[in-house]
């Protein structure tokens, strides 16, 4: 499985959005700020979206679809399904 996904530092805060084969293991890395990239700097650990896809082709190709879109397009996609922006995080650790 390959996922396209959406992290936040808060509610409306800073957004990053990333591609991965293990969620979980990605998620995991974000919140222990392994590095110190982009997302350690700008505290960007919140999982507030994501889609599923069965190969590698289709996900990298959303991603850089949405990487083109316009902020408020982000967070409508993500108030669609998260309206209040939950992290998203232990329900996919279960």
């Amino acid at each position: 499985m390959f996922y396209v996904y959406l992290t936040a530092s808060k509610k409306h805060g800073t957004l990053y959005l990333g591609v991965t084969n293990d969620l979980v293991r990605r998620i995991y890395k974000h919140k222990s700020k392994v590095g110190q990239g982009f997302t350690s700097r700008h505290n960007v650990v919140r999982l507030v979206w994501f889609e599923v896809y069965d190969d590698p082709v289709n996900a990298i190709t959303r991603e850089k679809v949405l990487k083109k879109w316009r902020r408020d397009w982000k967070v409508r996609l993500i108030e669609e399904e998260n309206p209040d922006w939950f992290d998203l995080y232990p329900s996919i650790t279960k």
